[in-house]
């Protein structure tokens, strides 16, 4: 019986200890958990400006290509129409 009484105190004992109050290591590992998504919030934003600040510069640039094939064209009319009048001057 003694040992029954031994095995049923250490049962005992070790739920009591299974049930402390540990709310102190819980607000932390909730404030941990928070801060942590927040900063992955903030990493995700960032990404995002970055990005749109790529796209912006790329949208740019495709404009600036645009105009300057604009300008070669005009150009090459413009060398079109002199070599034109030539060919008609010469004949």
């Amino acid at each position: 019986m003694k040992k029954i009484a031994i095995a049923a105190v250490a049962v005992l004992g070790l739920t009591v200890a299974a049930c402390q109050d540990n709310a102190a290591d819980n607000a932390v590992s909730t404030e941990n958990t928070i801060e942590t998504e927040a900063a992955a919030d903030t990493n995700s934003a960032i990404a995002g400006t970055e990005n749109l600040g790529v796209a912006a510069d790329n949208a740019l640039d495709a404009a600036g290509n645009s105009l300057s094939n604009a300008g070669n064209s005009i150009e090459n009319a413009a060398e079109d129409v002199a070599n034109g009048q030539d060919n008609v001057a010469g004949q």
